[in-house]
């Protein structure tokens, strides 16, 4: 696979974690992740896109206001790519979440699976 390959595999995926929650997540993760793809991180263990959905509008609901950036470069080979993110406050830039992920690619370049793991969280009260 090549270097565009991952980046737009990538792209698709923030796409998805970024998209409307009224009616675009679906669409997108339709776009971006195979029929049984999966999604794993320390909180949540799923698989196919309306469990996937799901998990994006949760965190979307959660963090009103913010969005999923790409911090860093993407790195891949063969069909598994990784790369960092944030959740950044449109507001004021600030980014209480972040973490690092790894992708797996389909054939067709679709995410066949994520695994997620977080490196900042909020502190909780």
């Amino acid at each position: 696979m090549s270097e565009t390959c991952y980046e737009n595999a990538v792209t698709r995926y923030f796409e998805a974690w970024n998209a409307d929650p009224a009616e675009g997540i679906a669409k997108a993760v339709a776009a971006g992740w195979t029929e049984d793809g999966t999604y794993t991180d320390p909180l949540v263990e799923v698989a196919g896109h309306d469990a996937i959905a799901a998990v994006i509008t949760g965190a979307r609901t959660q963090f009103p206001g913010f969005e999923f950036r790409l911090l860093g470069a993407v790195d891949g080979n063969h069909d598994i790519a990784r790369f960092g993110w944030e959740l950044v406050s449109v507001a004021d830039g600030s980014a209480p979440v972040a973490g690092f992920d790894v992708i797996t690619l389909a054939e067709d370049g679709r995410i066949r699976s994520v695994a997620g793991f977080l490196d900042r969280v909020p502190a909780t009260a």
